[in-house]
């Protein structure tokens, strides 16, 4: 199996299960309890140890295999589209490594339940939010952009209308959208919610 190949098997399994955790994260709208409620029943999958094995073995192929992927693109990547795979693919590489040893860090070093608290702390604390705002916007947006990238590579019919540029483009939108809805959820919309002790990354 190439390494294309094994870059878009493990990317299938990771799609999947960002757009449920993305779910997951709109269910903030309704409030903190919504949120963890729904984690912990999404948990009772992906918690698995077969699962999470799974999981957690696709980022490592999904990293590897694209940082390999990247390097041996960087050059040949002309087109608008053609960037827009490859630089969304470097982020979301940085990201994964980063966002997935933070939260096995706060699991196991730190003893934390890495649930809603743990994800909206750096978002509601000065001066935090100045760097994991951007972080997790740009993270949404590189997501939608990959897909989209990908979608007009392989896409071959109009759709609704729309080209397969086209169908791109709204994906990409859509990512940008959903990006400031999901931030709005985990910042403003929860202004003034206590945020326990533990996941505080100042000092009362």
């Amino acid at each position: 199996m190439t390494t294309r190949q094994l870059h878009y098997l493990s990317g299938l399994l990771l799609t999947a299960f960002i757009g449920v955790h993305l779910l997951n994260h709109a269910a903030a709208l309704w409030g903190p309890e919504q949120h963890i409620a729904f984690m912990d029943t999404l948990r009772l999958a992906y918690r698995n140890p077969l699962v999470e094995t799974l999981l957690l073995a696709a980022v490592a192929v999904q990293i590897f295999s694209g940082l390999r992927l990247f390097k041996g693109s960087r050059k040949k990547a002309t087109k608008g589209f053609d960037r827009l795979h490859l630089w969304t693919g470097l982020y979301l590489a940085l990201f994964l490594l980063v966002h997935v040893t933070a939260v096995l860090l706060g699991r196991t070093a730190l003893g934390l339940d890495t649930n809603f608290y743990f994800g909206v702390a750096g978002l509601n604390t000065f001066p935090f939010y100045f760097f994991f705002v951007p972080y997790y916007g740009l993270a949404v947006v590189s997501f939608f952009g990959h897909l989209a990238a990908v979608h007009q590579k392989k896409m071959q019919h109009s759709l609704l209308f729309l080209s397969p540029s086209g169908q791109a483009l709204a994906l990409l939108l859509l990512g940008i959208g959903l990006a400031g809805l999901l931030l709005y959820g985990l910042t403003n919309q929860f202004e003034g919610v206590e945020i326990p002790a533990a996941y505080q990354l100042t000092s009362p």
